[in-house]
């Protein structure tokens, strides 16, 4: 298995996984590869350091204060330090989750958006979260109505699981 990390045209970062490089290369090729933010298909790879495995860990040294201890064998040093997140991929991430939500907890209607929104609005149909698709038009006219609507952007396959 090789996971890379991807960047898309719009410079929004995330990770692939395959089955091999030759994997990578064939749904580059193939353009099956898009960021799930967006949908941009002009994804590339970034460099990456490889892992190596070399064996166990060395011992940890004790210890002589008890009280400095750190469970986790980290050097009393070093306790309490995490590492800060970069801001860009904690947002992405929480974006992702937020789509996550909006898609589990709403119905697809597809392109009968303004249709199934005005039935829902006039008591023709039951009332419930929808998402689909409208023009921009459309979503004026539902506002003038008094429909609230909101445009957003819910990356492709968001039903489904994401890497």
């Amino acid at each position: 298995m090789k996971v890379f990390n991807l960047r898309c045209g719009a410079n929004h970062a995330f990770e692939g996984w395959f089955a091999s490089e030759e994997d990578y290369v064939g749904q580059t090729e193939r353009g099956l590869l898009e960021c799930p933010l967006c949908g941009d298909r002009a994804v590339h790879k970034l460099p990456s350091a490889p892992r190596l495995n070399l064996g166990a860990k060395p011992a940890v040294p004790a210890v002589d204060n008890p009280e400095r201890a750190n469970t986790d064998g980290q050097h009393p040093a070093n306790a309490g330090h995490v590492p800060s997140p970069d801001p860009l991929q904690a947002l992405q991430a929480a974006y992702l989750q937020f789509a996550r939500h909006v898609a589990q907890h709403t119905e697809d209607v597809g392109e009968r958006f303004a249709e199934e929104a005005r039935k829902i609005h006039y008591g023709e149909s039951e009332e419930r979260g929808i998402r689909g698709k409208t023009s921009p038009k459309e979503a004026e006219a539902l506002l003038e109505e008094g429909i609230s609507v909101m445009p957003l952007l819910l990356p492709e396959g968001i039903e489904g699981p994401l890497q």
